[in-house]
């Protein structure tokens, strides 16, 4: 790192090496999250954090933890992340922070090599990023020994919980050391989530960056009312007219998800779908083909896309309307970002219009 370059970080006094990686990242000036959390996490501090994608956060918790890794040749930092694909994701970014402190990381999920991962874990890999189902596999196998790590982080527990993964993470915490720094980040607080806070946690710091503005300033949110026979037409329509670089369009369901693709890829579009039901080899290559711009548009449901973080998508379009606001940011949140700005259009019938009322009053934004 050339000594004359200086970013917002040096006050923090993170090892001069995840100064490097910062470098290396083009890191400017730490967001919000990340100057909250991270002099409370370099003390050691157990932390609830509501914050979403987006925010910053994988490096709120990453940079500092690395920081603190003492290179012991075992398993240190734990992180449990909902979907596989925000498994690749963080563990992608842990990379990147910890490279020029020779930090390497393994992600366990299901649909890869079982031997391969229960491997890389015996053996000891500083960062772990893993999935629920497989990680509480692999440990009640009881074939792995000394898996004591330092850090452990919930990314999204809110979605895991969601996603019924409420059991496998308390069994998941019996095989963890008591003597441990324990970090939990949540879009949404309900009591499910203070209640497993409660018994993982202890006398942990609360910072919140929600950032809502943020869909005011950088989002210019439009809604089109439709009858529910006219949505085909309508999302084709919408793409015909604004002609997006790069767009998402939001469904329920895996059928919606394969229609909308027939349907656009029959009228010339690039486009891919992303649903719950596909091999892993198959969400692997659709999201590197968005993330690479072979595709300019992603149909997915909230679930395959939970954690997506692509730049420069310049359009999200809600086939149906999100069930509670929440959703609704967690979807919109995937333009707007970076500073750059972004358009969000929701399809809604008649009847929705009450439930869409709810969700503007709810974040506090006007759609047009």
């Amino acid at each position: 790192m050339d000594e004359k370059e200086t970013t917002g970080f040096e006050h923090f006094g993170l090892s001069a090496e995840v100064m490097h990686g910062i470098m290396e990242c083009g890191f400017k000036s730490p967001s919000p999250i990340q100057q909250q959390a991270i002099p409370h996490l370099l003390e050691g501090k157990d932390m609830i954090g509501q914050a979403h994608t987006g925010t910053g956060k994988t490096a709120a918790f990453g940079l500092p933890s690395i920081s603190r890794l003492k290179k012991t040749g075992e398993v240190e930092m734990l992180v449990i992340t909902p979907t596989r694909e925000l498994a690749m994701q963080v563990s992608d970014e842990l990379y990147r922070y910890g490279k020029f402190a020779d930090i390497n990381t393994t992600t366990v999920y299901g649909g890869q090599s079982y031997s391969r991962q229960y491997e890389r874990l015996r053996r000891g890999t500083p960062i772990v990023v893993a999935t629920p189902g497989r990680l509480l596999d692999i440990l009640s196998s009881g074939k792995v020994k000394n898996f004591t790590p330092s850090i452990v982080v919930l990314d999204e527990a809110d979605e895991m919980l969601d996603m019924g993964f409420l059991e496998d993470i308390q069994k998941i915490f019996t095989f963890l050391p008591e003597d441990r720094q324990t970090l939990l980040f949540s879009a949404t607080m309900p009591d499910s989530i203070r209640k497993l806070a409660a018994t993982i946690l202890k006398d942990p710091v609360h910072i919140s960056v929600m950032n809502k503005e943020k869909t005011v300033r950088d989002i210019d949110q439009r809604y089109y009312v439709i009858e529910e026979q006219e949505r085909d037409d309508a999302i084709i329509r919408l793409i015909d007219s604004f002609e997006p670089t790069r767009s998402i369009i939001f469904c329920r369901t895996k059928k919606e998800v394969e229609r909308i693709c027939t349907t656009l890829i029959g009228r010339g579009y690039s486009a891919k779908g992303l649903h719950g039901d596909m091999e892993q080899h198959q969400r692997e290559e659709v999201m590197n083909s968005f993330r690479d711009g072979r595709i300019y548009t992603l149909v997915a449901t909230d679930v395959a896309a939970r954690g997506l973080d692509v730049k420069d998508v310049t359009h999200v379009f809600n086939y149906h309307m999100p069930f509670d606001s929440e959703s609704y940011i967690h979807r919109i949140g995937r333009t707007g970002r970076a500073g750059s700005k972004g358009i969000a259009i929701t399809l809604v019938t008649p009847q929705e219009l009450r439930g869409l009322n709810r969700i503007q009053r709810s974040i506090g934004d006007v759609m047009t």
